[in-house]
């Protein structure tokens, strides 16, 4: 049985600055290699000839690594482009089954499996709406499930690069509505060890947030603005901050907590943004109001009566992040603020609509970012933790290229 790795994007203690380190040539070429295949996911189909272009490398290291991609089954032939001279050219595209991997999504309140091809298609989910899941209830639904995904594959199995786990911190540590006594064994929870006998692979672990981050950056709307703030409302209220393509961890790798931030407002009682601004808080104002309601899917079978109190909960949840939304575009100026979780689609964008709406109404800031719906929403966490295999084996990062600290 292959070894175990379990691996988590963490902040070492840098000797030199990132820009004085160097990369060695055998860096360098698996850095184009995983140039060109994102070239080609992004762009494709593409021919050799545009990629040499985009990406500056010589034509014959662009045919060399190709041949490599092909060889190993990533990338696939598409058709040759016929132009008015010459040997017309061959266009490359992802072969979207050369490599996929498995992503859960762990939270106070489900637990989220799919798994992912190269290209972001979800090729195969499962979903438990679950209260409070310990370790036992994760590691029996994953392992069921992810043997049923595979078990159902049709063809030859599929070559999986690993599996990616995303959780919030301190999910054993934070009290929320219900939260049961037992629940802080997560505090001292081996992920890797619970994963380890469902499939041989790699497990690479992440924040929730960061990694619906991640997602979005690869897969969603960051394509096309590669600055943003990600917002995760869940169970609890999770951010995340990528800057030109970049996740941005902080000094101890918890940037973008917005949940966290204080609330002081003659409207709440609330001390924390995510005492408000949360699937919790707002299962909490609809218990309060006499709706109950355990599972996103059942907010769109309320009342009118409950329908009125999820009114409330948004005009005031858009009260309070409007300040924090504003802190965000002045410090960071980001290209937008995305918003995502499992908050029902209707309600994310009538969120999204209620906080534009009163950022419009505010003046003498230089620039303020757009507030739009995510585009990995509700399983953003899970696609994004499907995602981390990829980076850490195919896709271009700066960790790959450049020497962050000890080798």
């Amino acid at each position: 049985m292959p070894s175990l790795e379990v691996s988590r994007k963490s902040n070492r203690k840098r000797t030199a600055g990132a820009s004085l380190s160097g990369a060695n040539l055998e860096r360098v070429g698996d850095h184009n290699q995983r140039v060109i295949l994102q070239a080609i996911r992004v762009g494709g189909p593409i021919t050799r000839v545009t990629l040499a272009q985009i990406t500056g490398l010589t034509p014959p290291a662009v045919a060399n690594i190709t041949k490599r991609l092909l060889d190993d089954g990533l990338i696939l032939e598409a058709g040759r482009v016929q132009g008015a001279r010459g040997q017309p050219a061959m266009n490359l595209t992802i072969n979207p089954d050369g490599c996929l991997s498995i992503g859960v999504n762990i939270d106070r309140d489900h637990i989220t499996v799919v798994m992912l091809d190269l290209l972001g298609a979800v090729r195969a989910r499962a979903s438990q709406e679950i209260d409070f899941p310990l370790p036992a209830d994760v590691a029996k639904f994953c392992k069921v499930q992810i043997r049923k995904m595979l078990a159902a594959w049709k063809g030859p199995p599929p070559r999986l690069s690993g599996i990616g786990v995303a959780l919030p911190d301190d999910l054993g540590r934070v009290d929320l509505p219900h939260r049961p006594e037992n629940y802080d064994v997560w505090s001292t929870a081996d992920i890797g060890k619970l994963m380890a006998d469902i499939v041989p692979l790699p497990i690479f672990l992440e924040n929730d947030a960061a990694a619906a981050a991640l997602g979005e950056l690869q897969f969603g709307h960051g394509l096309r603005r590669p600055s943003f703030f990600y917002v995760l409302v869940s169970s609890g209220l999770g951010g995340g901050l990528v800057i030109e393509g970049d996740y941005f961890r902080g000094a101890q790798g918890r940037s973008g907590e917005i949940g966290f931030l204080p609330v002081s407002s003659t409207e709440t009682p609330a001390k924390a943004l995510q005492e408000v601004v949360s699937l919790s808080a707002l299962y909490a104002h609809l218990e309060a109001g006499g709706s109950a309601v355990t599972r996103p899917d059942q907010l769109g079978e309320l009342s009118a009566k409950g329908q009125a109190l999820v009114e409330d909960w948004i005009a005031l949840s858009a009260r309070l992040l409007v300040q924090p939304f504003v802190s965000i575009s002045c410090l960071v100026n980001p290209q937008a603020i995305y918003v995502g979780g499992r908050l029902p689609t209707q309600l994310l964008d009538r969120l999204v609509a209620a906080v534009n709406d009163r950022l419009a109404a505010i003046a003498d800031v230089p620039a303020l970012a757009r507030v739009e719906r995510a585009a990995t929403s509700a399983d953003g966490p899970a696609v994004g933790a499907a995602l981390l295999p990829f980076m850490a084996q195919l896709l271009p990062s700066r960790a790959a290229l450049m020497k962050t600290g000890a080798a």
